[in-house]
């Protein structure tokens, strides 16, 4: 084995990832295309689908690829980091296929809305493994083990309080080798908000409605801009960025067809991170004393709604 066979192999990464879906799928594809081992946990038929015909991508910007992946229904063999891409509602379900043992020192990163996922993700798993990420892409599962990447861009935020600094560079180097443009951040607070604010207002609006957000952005601006600056005030008290002004210069910049992934839930009956994002928001809005009542009626007409 010569020296390079040799700094490759130590580069290889074993890599879990609980959720093989539009963003999960999206990243083990890429990362086993890198050379990385990556192990899928899903229920069987996913698992077995994967184990048969691997994760086929198609992608604009990474190509269209079909990467060999292992998959499990719950986590056995040892792994360096954890890659935590399922949605809130099957999040407490989900993280049943990873036992805090079989976790070991493995790094847990949460590709998860809302901002209160790593407080709860600490009372499980060792508080300096869970290092907190957000990501922005527009990526489908359409089928098992088939991802559509539709975004032209594919970006990382690393974070985690009390992480080791050098085990996130470590990642996102890896993860920005791999295709998605990858940094890390120091301030976990202010990363996880700054999400959170472009998130809910977008997420709220375009479910309450069932329009496009070229819709919102037109015929209900001024419930746009108020919410906005409602949220981006709850940010403030939070320890998180507050700028409403850029939070809707990013709206009016994005394709008028866009939709919130929580409005695609809505169409397709399934059920909604509603509490994770809107009751996030409420309940942050009411430690810090913060009126939030635009967020509380839309919150409440779209669980009236019934979905």
């Amino acid at each position: 084995m010569t020296y390079d066979d040799q700094r490759h192999d130590s580069d290889r990464l074993t890599v879990a990832v609980l959720g093989p879906g539009g963003i999960g799928g999206l990243l083990a594809g890429l990362l086993a295309r890198a050379g990385h081992r990556v192990i899928c946990l899903a229920g069987e038929d996913t698992a077995q689908t994967l184990r048969t015909t691997g994760i086929r991508v198609r992608s604009g910007v990474f190509g269209d690829f079909t990467a060999e992946v292992e998959a499990d229904t719950a986590l056995r063999t040892p792994v360096d980091v954890c890659l935590v891409t399922v949605k809130h509602t099957t999040l407490d379900t989900a993280l049943d296929r990873v036992p805090p043992q079989a976790l070991g020192d493995a790094l847990l990163v949460p590709f998860l809305n809302g901002v209160e996922h790593p407080q709860a993700l600490r009372a499980r798993y060792r508080a300096d493994l869970v290092a907190p990420a957000v990501i922005r892409v527009e990526s489908t599962r359409v089928a098992p083990g088939e991802i559509e990447h539709g975004s032209p861009f594919a970006e990382i935020d690393l974070t985690g309080d009390g992480v080791a600094r050098e085990r996130l560079s470590s990642l996102a180097d890896t993860l920005g080798a791999a295709g998605p443009t990858t940094r890390v951040l120091p301030d976990e607070t202010a990363a996880l908000w700054a999400k959170m604010s472009f998130l809910a207002p977008l997420a709220l609006l375009t479910t309450r409605y069932g329009v496009p957000l070229g819709e919102v952005r037109t015929t209900h601006r001024d419930e746009l801009t108020a919410l906005v600056e409602e949220t981006a005030a709850i940010s403030r008290a939070a320890g998180g960025p507050a700028d409403p002004a850029a939070a809707l210069s990013r709206y009016d910049a994005f394709p008028p067809q866009t939709k919130s992934s929580m409005q695609r839930d809505a169409e397709a009956g399934r059920p909604l991170e509603l509490d994770a994002i809107g009751g996030a928001l409420l309940r942050a809005a009411e430690r810090s004393g913060v009126p939030a009542p635009v967020t509380a009626r839309l919150v409440r007409e779209v669980r009236a709604a019934g979905h």
